[in-house]
């Protein structure tokens, strides 16, 4: 009888048929987990590039460049901040590509290899809170459209200082807030019934979404105009040394934006497994990010710049959130449309990104007791209690509150799923023991790596509480006094000093935790049948 249970076909793994048989009754296997069949990679370039378009092009990702506009940093430099990090943060995400590509396997099973059977719940819990976070955002900005949607017909929902004192957002706008919470109803209505009830509405968001944004070009082009700034006027304006000295000095704010820029993605650096596993090669999937990432981002950052600075040069004030234009548009007629486009485009980012995905994270927390409708309330709760009114509510909370938090913590898991991958296991997988769990070499002690734990939780809680310091938490705010400018400095670049403290560790300490959790080549070999 062969012990062949994965197959190579040119550069591609998947399981054989008897090694599929045989994990059938396995607890930790079942259709949606199972690594895909090379036949089912069947992605191009283009359909992994329309992919980052599609989730690229959104209202959050001009603020990247707005809250830069807001600390003073000057429009090209802005959007050069937004392209830097956008391909710096392709690096660890073309990494944990190659994974999904090779073998087939998601994100869960790269969470296995790395955390082992059950630790695996550590990266997807962490993964999960974060997207309710996101849910939260995205329900915000749908939140405005609807306030502008029915302002038409109620026009105190159309009065900019119709506002009230919330958590961390002293005048945030009533009308905004109850449509929030209208928006995110809508959402879990959907998730909780079936995304195949909006089809129609998913193919016309993103195109409309497209139109609104250039219809912001245009009204910030006109608004620059009308304050006497000609379109090079606005983009060439240079740095506002005042603003920058007052939030810590241009290099801090630099590096700071750049880490925002870094987080902004990093779910996606780590989930990415789950869209690469059917790349048809691992040239489609590299070409495929290379050029549908940075080049959409660019474009939103192009228009966000834009948008803050003219913003700033007519009214005073860099304008941080895009929906704000709401109040300024006298038009009906282009406010229903408008309006409409970016709760039709919000509404199926939303659902597919942010409450699907950690609704199915919760119930595979407990699944006999969490269902998956179960997953979709929590998650919208979660949302809620994550108050997006403060991390939407200006530049600072949304790059230093939200994006350098989220990224301190997402960030060593990426660098020990690279670390583990590429050193320790050097590429080679039993991809069948994956799925065995007590059975298999990547149970590890009791189903947890204690090798990736440590080196997870000492790499983010130093920046993390650095950062809740300077934010005025009690408690954290003496660490952070201690720590002083390096703690200033830490939590800035929460991404690049929590991603280098995992990645070191984790190598420190695999050979004392789970020196015997890789195979030899020539193990890998007697597994692997060639095609």
């Amino acid at each position: 009888m062969s012990n062949y249970t994965q197959v190579e076909t040119g550069g591609l793994f998947e399981l054989t048929a008897a090694a599929r048989a045989e994990l059938a009754s396995s607890k930790y296997y079942n259709e949606d987990l199972s690594p895909t069949s090379v036949s089912q990679r069947n992605w191009t370039t283009y359909n992994i590039s329309m992919l980052w378009v599609g989730m690229s092009i959104c209202l959050p990702s001009l603020t990247l460049t707005s809250a830069l506009i807001g600390f003073g940093i000057s429009p090209w430099l802005s959007v050069l901040n937004v392209a830097l990090g956008n391909i710096i943060v392709l690096i660890p995400m073309q990494l944990n590509s190659h994974i999904g590509t090779k073998y087939g396997i998601p994100f869960p099973g790269l969470a296995r290899l790395t955390f082992g059977s059950v630790g695996a719940q550590v990266p997807a819990i962490s993964r999960t809170i974060v997207a309710c976070g996101w849910c939260a955002v995205q329900s915000w900005v749908g939140g405005a459209a609807v306030a502008a949607l029915i302002g038409i017909v109620f026009s105190k929902f159309a009065d900019p200082t119709w506002t009230m004192a919330l958590p961390g957002n002293p005048t945030a706008n009533v009308g905004q807030f109850i449509g929030f919470f209208l928006f995110m109803a809508f959402s879990l209505w959907v998730a909780y019934n079936g995304m195949d009830q909006i089809k129609w509405v998913q193919n016309i968001g993103g195109p409309i979404l497209i139109v609104v944004m250039a219809g912001l070009l245009a009204w910030s082009i006109n608004l620059g105009n009308d304050a006497g700034y000609g379109f090079g006027a606005v983009m060439n304006a240079t740095n506002d040394t005042a603003t920058i000295n007052t939030h810590g000095g241009f290099v801090l704010l630099y590096l700071g934006g750049l880490t925002g820029n870094i987080a902004f993605w990093a779910t996606m650096g780590l989930s990415i497994p789950d869209f690469s596993r059917y790349a048809r090669s691992q040239k489609d999937q590299f070409w495929g990010q290379l050029l549908g990432l940075p080049i959409p981002m660019f474009f939103c950052g192009f228009i966000g710049a834009y948008f803050a600075q003219a913003t700033k040069f007519s009214m005073g004030t860099a304008m941080f959130d895009p929906t704000g234009v709401f109040y300024y548009v006298d038009n009906k007629l282009m406010i229903f449309i408008a309006a409409i486009g970016v709760i039709a485009a919000t509404i199926t980012t939303n659902v597919a990104a942010n409450i699907v995905a950690p609704a199915n994270g919760f119930s595979n927390m407990a699944p006999s007791k969490i269902s998956y409708k179960m997953g979709v309330v929590m998650t919208c709760v979660v949302a809620i209690v994550a108050q997006p009114w403060w991390i939407f509510g200006s530049g600072g909370a949304y790059v230093f509150g939200w994006l350098n938090n989220y990224g301190a913590v997402l960030a060593p898991i990426a660098a020990i799923f690279i670390a583990d991958y590429y050193i320790v296991k050097k590429k080679q997988i039993d991809v069948a023991s994956l799925y065995k769990g007590a059975e298999g070499r990547y149970w590890y002690q009791g189903g947890w790596n204690m090798a990736a734990l440590i080196a997870w939780v000492a790499a983010w809680i130093l920046p993390i509480w650095a950062n809740f310091g300077n934010f005025g938490f009690a408690g954290a705010a003496d660490i952070a006094a201690k720590l002083g400018t390096a703690g200033t400095w830490i939590a800035a670049n929460a991404y690049f000093f929590s991603f280098a403290v995992a990645f070191v560790l984790y190598l420190v300490l695999m050979p004392v935790f789970a020196k015997n959790s890789f195979i030899t080549e020539a193990e890998h070999e007697s597994l692997t049948q060639r095609a």
